[in-house]
């Protein structure tokens, strides 16, 4: 007996359906994220390519390649952590889900307790933190419930798939400062493949 495994153009297929029925947030997570935990919980669902280091460059242990970029906005990638590698707290602006691939990923979550009233300035509180595994999902909110930090406590790398509501590349965020407070912006590029 052959069994049907969900892929990566299953994925996109269904994502892309869903979204044209303009649906909120909540009802593209309870969606999405059943789908990316079938797409996660199949370990062929993505080429061994998108799966390893770049093992060159700035940042060898780390890669971040798009796997996906729909005309909707969709846009799904697939990143790379190194052992011990470690990304501070940042913010996307869009709604995201993330599904562990391989490995382990710690995620810490804050929340601004600030009046937001000086610019360039975030207090932010530590919320949770949690390891999540191969099959599962976090979730980002945006403005709700979207910053946090990544931590690979682990001596090999991990794999996740991101899926984002927009492109990335060329969208203003923010990294956060824990011990001045002082707010970043940034803009995401490129990806390691394009």
């Amino acid at each position: 007996m052959t069994t049907v495994k969900y892929s990566l153009e299953d994925f996109t297929q269904d994502m892309e359906s869903l979204l044209k029925s303009q649906p909120d947030n909540q009802k593209i997570f309870d969606q999405g994220s059943d789908w990316l935990e079938r797409l996660v919980s199949n370990p062929d669902s993505i080429p061994m390519e998108f799966r390893v280091p770049l093992g060159v460059g700035p940042r060898p242990d780390h890669a971040s390649r798009l796997l996906y970029q729909g005309e909707s906005g969709l846009q799904v990638t697939a990143v790379v952590w190194g052992a011990g590698e470690h990304l501070g707290p940042h913010d996307h602006r869009t709604w995201g889900m993330i599904g562990i691939l391989d490995n382990t990923l710690t995620e810490t979550r804050y929340r601004r307790v600030d009046d937001r009233d000086v610019d360039g300035y975030a207090k932010l509180e530590k919320d949770r933190a949690a390891s999540f595994k191969p099959g599962e999902i976090t979730l980002l909110v945006p403005d709700t419930d979207e910053i946090h930090q990544m931590d690979n406590h682990t001596d090999r790398p991990t794999v996740e798939i991101h899926v984002y509501g927009s492109d990335l590349r060329g969208l203003q965020r923010s990294s956060y400062n824990l011990e001045t407070g002082k707010i970043t912006n940034f803009r995401t590029t490129k990806w390691d493949n394009c």
